[in-house]
């Protein structure tokens, strides 16, 4: 009785990960195109205000300032 639980759990198992485990008939993905440089830090960080906005007034640059709720 414990061989067949341990066999069917096996078989379960063996199941599960050719369904989720990586496909043999995918080609592997190998770049031939160099990646882009990575951004300057300055043009990163511009582009990080721009995209979260907030307040032009208070400078969050630092840390997260949050204003008060009085």
């Amino acid at each position: 009785m414990l061989i067949l639980l341990a066999g069917a759990l096996g078989l379960c198992a063996t199941l599960a990960f050719r369904m989720v485990g990586p496909s043999s008939t995918e080609p592997a993905r190998a770049t031939t195109e160099p990646s882009p440089p990575p951004a300057s830090n300055t043009t990163r960080r511009e582009h990080i205000e721009r995209f979260f906005g907030g307040d032009p007034n208070r400078d969050v640059r630092g840390g997260q300032e949050m204003k008060p709720r009085w």
